[in-house]
């Protein structure tokens, strides 16, 4: 993880969402553009950018570090959900990724499948020097509530037992049940997922200073940034509260 790291933190701008929701849900005339992102990504100083591949190859510039996901799927089926690989890892270098990301649904009936690709996925990033992070989140008829204490925990232990780098989490809603996740993570790297958007800047913020204060390392954060009416001054803030200045 040491190119997305600044003294052990992290604030990475996400940007996979075309492919998760479709335009209609997630974008307007100014975001759906992933040159207006890859600006705000660079210009705000972020510690990595997360693009599928298509996005990746067309926009990316090289002014910070890339992870590429390597998985994907929409929203238009139904049932017990699965994301597939739809990029390899060498591929994902090849455009110039220092990291790859992978999407492990726990709970669903699916889940091995996933866990075997992602295992496969893990050994090839190892090999070649990058990281492997994991996005975990509970889903399925299996899982009741995705965010109890207990949950999120339990996603944070599967992404260290499958020997992920870091892994992208929901919190929990305070601090104190979110450092039982990073606890179960072992020293894993731990990012709160930055999910839709908050119904307020502050809310959001709120909800970065008690990962932190819970021991994170950091977000991912999409939406809420380059959703917001101010997207450059809500990056600052982001910022602020995960490195504290």
């Amino acid at each position: 993880m040491g190119p997305f790291l600044k003294e052990g933190k992290s604030v990475l701008l996400a940007y996979d969402q075309g492919l998760e929701h479709g335009p209609s849900v997630d974008f307007d005339d100014r975001n759906v553009d992933p040159r207006f992102v890859m600006e705000l990504a660079a210009k705000g100083k972020f510690n990595g950018v997360v693009f599928q591949k298509g996005v990746a190859e067309r926009f990316y510039d090289g002014r910070l570090p890339l992870i590429v996901k390597l998985n994907g799927k929409t929203s238009l089926p139904k049932g017990e959900p699965v994301s597939r690989q739809v990029c390899s890892v060498d591929h994902a270098i090849s455009i110039g990724a220092k990291g790859v990301g992978y999407t492990i649904y726990l709970g669903s009936g699916f889940e091995s499948e996933m866990f075997s690709e992602f295992g496969r996925i893990q050994e090839q990033a190892h090999q070649r020097g990058i990281a492997a992070i994991a996005w975990i989140y509970p889903r399925g008829g299996a899982v009741a509530n995705d965010s109890t204490k207990e949950v999120v925990a339990y996603a944070a232990r599967a992404g260290l037992e499958l020997g992920a780098d870091a892994v992208k989490i929901k919190y929990t809603g305070d601090p104190d049940s979110f450092s039982w996740a990073v606890r179960s993570a072992a020293g894993m790297k731990v990012f709160m997922s930055g999910g839709p958007k908050a119904p307020t800047d502050d809310a959001f913020l709120e909800q970065v200073r008690g990962v932190m204060k819970g021991g994170g390392t950091g977000v991912a954060v999409g939406r809420n940034v380059w959703q917001n009416a101010h997207p450059a001054a809500m990056a600052e803030k982001v910022r602020a509260a995960v490195f504290g200045s």
